[in-house]
Formats: C-alpha cells, sequence, structure tokens
C-alpha cells in the first residue's frame, strides 16, 4: 500500500459512480435492469464470501485492507469520544466490501461514512463538532453514508425469487 494514498494506483483508478451504475446495452437487451445488476453483485458477494469462509481461503489482500482501515477506525472513534460504536462501526466496514464504493471513493471518506452512521445511529450528538474539525467534505460523508444505507435497503429485500429471476436473465 502507498504512503500517500493521492499518489497510490488505488487513487489513480477510481472510477466515477456513473460508471458503475449503469447497466450495458446487452444486459439491457436481456431485460435486466439497475436494480436487478445490484441485486446479482450483492448475491455474488454473498455467495463468495460463504465459499471463501467454506473453502478457508485465505485473504491477505482483505484481511490487509480491513486491518489496516480498522486501526485507522479505531483511532478515529477514540479521537471522536466514539469508542463504545467501535463494533457496529466495523460491522458497516465490512458490509462496504459488498459494494462498489471502493471503486469510486477513498478509503478514507468511506471510513468517515461509517462513522458517520455509526455516530448517528448510537445519537451522538457531540460527534458533529469533530466531524467539523476534520475539514473533509462532509457532503461527500453523507452521500456514501446514503449509498451504504441503499445498500442496507436492497439487501433486505433479496428473496430468493428475485435473484433466481434477475439471474435467469443472465446468458447460460
Amino acid at each position: 500500500m502507498a504512503a500517500n494514498f493521492w499518489t497510490s494506483s488505488h487513487c489513480k483508478q477510481l472510477l466515477d459512480s456513473e460508471d458503475l451504475n449503469v447497466v450495458h446495452q446487452l444486459d439491457r437487451e436481456r431485460g435486466l435492469t439497475l436494480e436487478d445488476c445490484k441485486l446479482i453483485k450483492i448475491h455474488m458477494s454473498n455467495y463468495i464470501s460463504r465459499l471463501a469462509q467454506n473453502v478457508k481461503v485465505r485473504q491477505r489482500v482483505v484481511a490487509t485492507a480491513i486491518t489496516y482501515m480498522r486501526r485507522v477506525y479505531v483511532r478515529l472513534l477514540q479521537d471522536a469520544g466514539m469508542s463504545d460504536a467501535t463494533q457496529l462501526t466495523w460491522g458497516i466496514v465490512n458490509d462496504t466490501y459488498k459494494m462498489d464504493l471502493i471503486l469510486i471513493h477513498p478509503p478514507h471518506l468511506i471510513a468517515l461514512a461509517c462513522i458517520y452512521i455509526a455516530s448517528v445511529l448510537k445519537d451522538r450528538e457531540n460527534s458533529t463538532s469533530w466531524f467539523e474539525e476534520l475539514r473533509a467534505d462532509m457532503n461527500v460523508v453523507k452521500n456514501i453514508a446514503m449509498e451504504i444505507l441503499d445498500f442496507y435497503d436492497s439487501h433486505k429485500m433479496i428473496t430468493d425469487e428475485r435473484v433466481n429471476a434477475a439471474m435467469s436473465k443472465l446468458p447460460g
């Protein structure tokens, strides 16, 4: 991992959300909608996670990224006086790996969005001043938080029938 995110290859390869939220022509012809594509992504992320657990595959890259991010979160949560929100924030972080966020946004903004969601859920009004001191664009952080919350809403609506209907539109 680069010492400076802004000079890393990861930063240089970030995508625009418009590039990800597109249903390609062939998929549209098969009747796939953007909602179908999101369902398939979520389903496949869950499937791969279960498969990796069952086969006991080492995921060093993911583990390294999660460990690095968790260290950052713990420090940030302690600074914000929200140490009790650590577990909740880690859960949210783990869920972001099932989304396209890491392809669109820098990791530190995703981290802040996860902390922001945890602070709202823990009803921490005193954390507002901490966020203001960060000099981060809170509109971007809140937009990322909304994307995470939208993921949770979409995740609730996943049924085998809906996944099977979307998957049946894919070529054999």
